[in-house]
């Protein structure tokens, strides 16, 4: 019987599985279930922020974006190469993960100190901080093109990375651990708090919440990869007003006279030709009393540069001597007079600075012009049909009517083109004043990007700049210059709005195209604007 009990229970076996399996399939496909119920869809537009953060991380970029393209090449590429690159990149990766936590932490040791002591907290540092071994992926990539003659890449990167930040707190007799993955801990006296049901999901959750909010679409965050004071092109902010007064005593070098003396002012740093006084002939002790007005883009790293020279008809002009003041030491609006011993050159330890080379005397003052968001009106550019009115109106405002630096950039043309020749050049026309850049041969698309400054006592609010293009013809003629188009721009938007950059069609010319860049930049008090020469 035992056999046969053992042999019947096999065969049993081996006949049920099938049986029972057929039976789950038949019941599977043919039997649905009653409590399943149909989802629930919904627009966008009808979910609450709860849900769209819930949905976030499923959604991808290009569709929640329409500007940014899929790059999926570049992933595609990086992850061919990566086998290859990675024993060269992961000494280089580890490197700079360790430098960027150093400055986390060097910069958090600081902020941390200022609580030590306060509120009971006893110490407060990272117990773990490591960003992880898992690169960043790029999920799309937004372009943009503008007037400004530079190409940017905005690329969204998601990091599914695995780093290990642990922020510890010992607060009395609580020992708190915060993890930003998100993790939270709290111990008492040794016993996790956590472990009480349903309150470590509870918290978790509201942290998660809150962190997701933050990442929710149309809030963004900045984070300045250059320092604004490096790399940067330096831009205007304010008016240097020189007055060189007198010089005494001064050095003669004629043979059968005395000297011929005028001075020669800069700024450094600045590729704009030096200012010049009159000459004084014959005079060791001449009387200048001349004003001068020279660009500020740094007060606290440039200099002025103050160089006297004997004028000769013939040959080079000898140096008598130089000096130098750096403008740090001005106040804005006020004004300081120098009495300045020159010098052979600025090596102190030079022998020939020790010889009595005279002295001059300039009177400066430094006037910064209005911010950017002072110059211009938030109702943004000013609409054709009103400008009229516009104008009567902004010349009763007194800050638009202040002393100020006109800068005109000429960055560029397109489709220029002569009847026999192509070598253009820009012509600028303001108040009686002409400004040229140079010849760019043989091209129908130019680029100058030349900068030229007019320095006014009172916003243009009325004025046009002419800007014309022209291009010398072959051969000697009375007309030896042909014009190839030329535009009038008028400023009223300029002083409103601060700045104007454009493309701009030419006037007597098929298809040409100019790109200029505008800027008026205002100084603070025009009783302080001084004339100058």
């Amino acid at each position: 019987m035992g056999f046969v009990g053992i042999l019947l229970g096999i065969i049993g076996f081996g006949i049920g599985i099938p049986i029972g399996l057929l039976l789950g399939f038949v019941i599977f496909i043919y039997f649905e279930p009653r409590d399943v119920k149909d989802p629930i869809t919904r627009s966008l537009p009808e979910l609450d922020s709860s849900s769209l953060v819930d949905i976030l991380p499923e959604i991808p970029f290009w569709v929640k974006n329409s500007d940014y393209e899929r790059v999926d090449w570049i992933n595609s590429i990086i992850l061919r190469l990566w086998p290859y690159l990675d024993k060269n990149i992961h000494n280089l990766v580890r490197f700079l993960l360790q430098a960027v936590c150093g400055i986390v932490r060097s910069t958090t040791e600081a902020i941390f100190s200022a609580y030590i002591g306060k509120f009971q907290i006893q110490s407060i540092d990272f117990e773990s901080l490591t960003l992880g071994t898992l690169p960043p992926t790029i999920h799309g990539m937004k372009v943009y093109d503008s007037n400004e003659k530079c190409l940017v890449f905005e690329p969204a990167v998601k990091w599914g990375g695995n780093p290990n930040i642990i922020l510890v707190l010992k607060l009395l007799f609580l020992h708190i651990k915060i993890q930003p993955q998100v993790d939270f801990g709290l111990k008492v006296m040794g016993g996790d708090l956590m472990a009480i049901p349903c309150l470590y999901q509870f918290i978790q959750n509201t942290i998660i919440k809150q962190v997701c909010s933050l990442y929710l679409w149309p809030q963004a965050l900045e984070i300045p990869i250059l320092d604004s004071t490096k790399g940067a092109v330096k831009k205007p902010v304010g008016i240097l007003n020189v007055k060189v007064v007198h010089a005494r005593k001064l050095l003669k070098r004629d043979f059968l006279g005395t000297s011929d003396p005028y001075v020669k002012l800069s700024l450094s740093g600045e590729r704009l030709p030096a200012k010049k006084t009159s000459i004084k002939m014959n005079n060791l002790n001449p009387e200048w009393n001349e004003d001068f007005k020279l660009i500020v883009k740094d007060p606290l790293c440039q200099v002025l540069q103050l160089h006297v020279f004997d004028w000769e008809k013939v040959g080079m002009h000898d140096k008598l001597g130089m000096q130098v003041v750096p403008l740090k030491m001005l106040a804005p609006y006020e004004m300081k007079e120098f009495t300045l011993d020159l010098l052979k050159n600025m090596n102190p330890n030079d022998p020939q600075n020790k010889k009595p080379r005279g002295q001059v005397m300039v009177q400066l003052t430094f006037i910064p012009f209005k911010e950017d968001n002072d110059t211009g009106r938030s109702s943004g550019p000013l609409h054709r049909h009103s400008r009229t009115e516009s104008i009567g109106k902004a010349s009763e405002d007194s800050s638009l009517c202040t002393a100020g630096l006109l800068l005109v950039t000429i960055i560029a043309a397109e489709d220029v083109e002569g009847r026999h020749r192509n070598d253009p050049y820009a012509l600028v026309l303001f108040r009686g004043e002409k400004k040229k850049t140079k010849t760019i041969k043989k091209t129908r698309d130019p680029s100058w990007n030349e900068e030229f400054q007019f320095m006014l006592e009172e916003a243009p609010l009325k004025d046009k700049i002419h800007i014309e293009v022209k291009t010398k013809r072959r051969g000697i003629g009375f007309r030896s210059k042909e014009s190839l188009g030329h535009v009038d721009i008028s400023l009223i938007d300029v002083i409103y709005n601060g700045r104007i950059n454009e493309k701009y069609h030419l006037i007597n010319s098929r298809n040409g195209v100019i790109h200029v860049d505008i800027r008026w930049r205002a100084i603070e008090n025009r009783h302080s604007f001084v004339r100058g020469v």
